[in-house]
């Protein structure tokens, strides 16, 4: 299985990014290969000036194709998802999540953001036809601490349950997924086929 994990936020040192560090190595102990990228590590001339050429972008969208399942997590900033979030995934197709399996994450100062997910991000993740939608986590900053020097930042119990149940929950919808068929043999098989009336 392959799992494309796509950090939304502009800061180095992130909780959405901790999130998304912790669900990586949960997948990975599952034998799932996952590939990162950071809305931060995309030229910005390339998202604000939309080019759809952008070698960045073209190799993200090859994952994609590639890929199993989508994790997406963002800070909410002014209760919606990041804005340059939003400037990578305008620059995806119609259907780049066509077939897969997404989980979207999110982390705010307080509870009153946690709807951010729904009413902002999950829509745009519709727009571009995700399979299967899970319910998603929402995480307060406070249940995130970050660790003194090279230590791991730590998830308070409860949002750790929470990830971790969402992530097995995330693993059994990719595992049960149907494969889309080439288009290719498809067609080789329509040719080939013996049709009678």
């Amino acid at each position: 299985m392959l799992v494309v994990s796509l950090g939304g936020s502009p800061s180095q040192r992130s909780r959405s990014g901790v999130l998304l560090e912790h669900a990586k190595r949960w997948l990975q102990q599952q034998g799932v290969e996952v590939v990162d990228y950071q809305v931060r590590d995309f030229p910005a001339e390339d998202l604000l000036h939309a080019r759809f050429d952008s070698p960045m972008v073209i190799d993200l969208l090859q994952q994609i194709e590639q890929a199993d399942g989508l994790l997406i997590a963002t800070p909410v900033y002014k209760a919606s998802f990041s804005g340059a979030l939003k400037t990578v995934l305008d620059l995806l197709p119609e259907r780049a999540l066509n077939h897969k399996v997404v989980l979207p994450m999110a982390t705010g100062g307080s509870i009153a953001h946690m709807l951010a997910v729904d009413y902002a991000l999950k829509p745009v993740l519709s727009a571009l036809k995700a399979q299967e939608m899970l319910q998603g986590i929402f995480a307060e900053d406070s249940q995130i601490a970050y660790g003194e020097g090279s230590a791991q930042a730590q998830l308070a119990p409860a949002l750790e349950q929470r990830l971790r149940e969402a992530l097995e929950q995330f693993h059994s919808a990719m595992a049960r997924r149907p494969k889309p068929l080439d288009p290719n043999l498809l067609n080789d098989r329509l040719l080939s086929a013996r049709w009678s009336i």
